[in-house]
């Protein structure tokens, strides 16, 4: 029988591993398709260079007259290396990126004299439709006006044959219409907040710079058995399907011997990294069979997300190149682990030091402990701000699924800085003695050095643990942009620092602390105020449900809920008083991501029906007209006899009508509560109502599709199963 599963196993079985050409040295290609520092000496004039440098590492705006020169020399070093069209770059509030291509070539008014033409207009500013992009209200459908900016700190890069200029993306009033805009200004309040708390250490701190080093988790499954699921195709999961006997209860894949296709498709998307300049340095198997995880060197926030988001598209592409079809939903198979995408966040200042790495000094230590604390304190104010910058609708089946971190937001920092915290804690209060400070800084602040043999153990259930010089947020979605996550950390911890150095202040000028007297005051009084988002046991135990409870700590399992958080007093006031987001902003974020979560939740309500209904039962009732013929041919033969020798025969024919019942019943039911659902008339009410009344019907649907494949002869299965899904090499 020919169906087109069998036809795709047919296509995956003569599969051979593509060949990857070699390029050079990692170290000499990489950057060679990227606008860098050496391009940019190459190709500009000095003072086109320093107006470049100085937008950079200062903000100052760069001269229109200088943009010109800037646009000709980005053109010439485009052009010497093959490229015919250029784009502006943006990252629109869809989750994905956006382009529009326009050609270096024009022509004269007559069509003669043709020329290639880029100016400084042309890089600075572009007007892409801004319509049909989400914009939660910001803009009305007939007001179509949008405009992307360069941003030149994140340099311009070559893909194809496309010299691609990343930009922010805001509407003709100025709102921001994109996620680089908001997470510009969080870098720019923490580097504000974060300098003037450093110089209390060393007043040579002009600038401090959040880094970040994500680790991207994937799944791969040949392109011809993907195609073959229509669930997998149109949602990026499976939405039915029953487990395979084995999936990953051998613990057999995680950093196993990669397979050969896999090695190829990595070392190619490796290639293109490295020409994009995407600092990408290990690769591994990871939990679930078919998974993996791509993990790079650290780097400034903002080019970080953009390395991500661009990461993502390529990865795409090299893909189709090795007939791979790429997933990054959060939970694409029932049964085994998912995927997250661990935003890995340190500070780093311009004299070169990592303000969350333990020093060798008392006053090294104080400042460790400075930035370390508030950190905390500031994820344990604004805990359900952090849930909701992770929300989704993928991500809600992994959080709290026992495979990642839960959605009660808590932060881990291990024994040793546990310990080191409550001896802190126990210091007299006030002004300290000679005494005391010796004990300060020789005996307790002294351990923390320690911490530098990285003797803090991990743990994977906590969404927000330290981990020897950074903290690492393991709750973010693995489809998700980095830029949502990292916008609403950069901000808190920028707010939590304002407050902390007006509260240290406030102790040296009136009540004559020395300063590192006041700032240890200040950071014991933190210590206790937030013991409750401390917590170093099992996230996923049922007994840490109760105790986070006790402790007042929010516990959102699934989008809408968790979303409300962004409209909060405290979240509105927050990125209002750092100039992240106006409300109109905030606003408009939470409006698009409710739409988003329903549309979400209303095409795979409607393309589970379309598959229960046009895949699954058609199948079920021909398998049972063959039942049904063969018990026909057991009574002509047996007579009176034949209903104990065909009784199994027909007890499957009623449990295969049981389930066919079962299925057409709850379409219907699902169906009228999206009908119900639709009619509602604001994006909150809808987004709960598909939450709380249609999505409980997929697992229902489901179950009774499951049954039946475990019924139905394999031979007439039309779904491509899940052990031929995760299994292929």
């Amino acid at each position: 029988m020919s169906t087109i599963r069998f036809q795709a196993l047919q296509t995956t079985s003569g599969r051979k591993p593509v060949k990857v050409e070699e390029l050079d040295k990692k170290s000499v290609i990489f950057g060679s398709n990227v606008f860098n520092d050496k391009a940019m000496r190459q190709f500009l004039t000095p003072e086109a260079y320093k107006a470049v440098q100085s937008a950079v590492q200062h903000g100052t705006k760069i001269d229109r007259r200088l943009a010109d020169y800037i646009a000709m020399g980005m053109k010439e070093w485009a052009l010497s290396k093959g490229v015919t069209h250029y784009t502006h770059w943006f990252q629109p509030l869809t989750g994905t990126t956006a382009e529009k291509h326009d050609a270096f070539f024009e022509t004269s008014f007559d069509g003669s004299d043709p020329v290639e033409k880029f100016g400084g207009s042309q890089l600075v500013q572009q007007e892409p439709d801004a319509s049909s992009f989400p914009n939660g209200g910001i803009r009305n459908t007939f007001e179509a006006r949008g405009y992307t900016a360069w941003d030149p700190t994140s340099p311009a890069f070559i893909y194809g044959t496309t010299l691609c200029i990343p930009t922010v993306f805001v509407s003709y009033t100025g709102e921001a219409l994109d996620n680089k805009t908001p997470l510009l200004r969080a870098l720019s309040a923490i580097d504000e907040a974060a300098t003037d708390v450093a110089k209390y250490f060393d007043k040579n701190v002009k600038k401090v710079t959040p880094t970040l080093g994500w680790e991207q988790e994937y799944f791969l499954v040949d392109s011809a058995l993907a195609a073959s699921r229509p669930d997998l195709m149109l949602t990026g999961r499976t939405l039915l399907g029953h487990t395979s006997a084995k999936g990953q209860q051998l613990e057999d894949h995680y950093f196993g011997s990669i397979p050969t296709r896999v090695l190829n498709y990595m070392r190619d998307l490796e290639n293109e990294c490295m020409l994009l300049g995407i600092p990408v340095k290990t690769r591994h198997n990871e939990v679930a069979p078919n998974q993996f995880e791509l993990a790079p060197i650290f780097e400034e926030t903002n080019l970080a997300v953009d390395h991500n988001s661009l990461l993502m598209d390529v990865m795409s592409k090299v893909g189709e190149r090795h007939d791979f079809k790429v997933l990054m939903h959060e939970k694409p198979f029932k049964g085994v682990n998912g995927s997250g995408k661990h935003n890995n966040w340190s500070m780093a200042t311009d004299t070169g030091i990592n303000l969350l790495s333990p020093g060798k000094t008392p006053m090294s230590n104080l400042q460790f402990l400075t930035f370390f604390i508030n950190t905390i304190k500031a994820v344990y104010k604004y805990e359900e701000l952090m849930r909701a910058s992770i929300a989704s609708a993928s991500n809600d089946h992994r959080l709290g699924a026992n495979e990642a971190p839960p959605a009660i937001i808590s932060v881990f920092i291990g024994q040793q800085l546990t310990k080191v915290l409550a001896e802190l804690e126990g210091v007299t209060k006030g002004k300290l003695s000679p005494e005391e400070k010796t004990d300060l800084k020789l005996n307790v602040v002294g351990k923390i050095p320690d911490v530098l043999l990285d003797n803090t153990d991990r743990n994977r259930t906590s969404p927000f643990a330290f981990t020897g010089n950074k903290f690492e947020f393991r709750a973010v979605g693995s489809s998700a942009n980095c830029a949502v996550a990292m916008t609403t950390l950069n901000s808190i911890v920028a707010k939590q620092l304002k407050d902390f150095k007006v509260e240290v202040d406030s102790l040296i000028e009136k009540k004559g602390l020395k300063k590192d007297e006041a700032i240890f005051n200040i950071l014991r009084e933190y210590i206790k105020e937030t013991k409750a988002i401390l917590f170093e046991g099992d996230g996923y135990s049922e007994a840490w449900e109760k105790e986070a409870k006790k402790r007042g700590l929010s516990n959102h399992k699934t989008t809408p809920k968790a979303l409300k958080a962004k409209v909060s007093k405290e979240a509105m006031a927050l990125f209002e008083e750092l100039g992240v987001m106006n409300h109109v902003e905030v606003e408009a974020r939470y409006e698009i991501e409710l739409e988003e979560y329903t549309k979400k939740i209303q095409i795979e309500g409607r393309v589970l029906g379309d598959i229960a209904r046009n895949h699954v039962i058609p199948t079920a009732i021909k398998y049972q007209n063959t039942l049904i013929e063969n018990v026909k041919g057991l009574k002509e033969i047996f007579g009176k006899d034949f209903e104990k020798i065909a009784k199994e025969q027909i007890s499957l024919i009623k449990e295969i009508s049981s389930h066919i019942e079962g299925i057409n019943k709850n379409v219907d039911l699902m169906t009228e509560e999206r009908k119900k659902a639709n009619n509602l008339t604001t994006a909150e009410k809808q987004a709960d109502a598909y939450c709380e009344k249609v999505k409980p019907y997929f697992e229902i649907i489901r179950e009774h599709c499951d049954k039946l494949e475990l019924l139905v002869d394999d031979e007439m299965w039309t779904l491509t199963k899940y052990r031929e899904l995760l299994f292929t090499r």
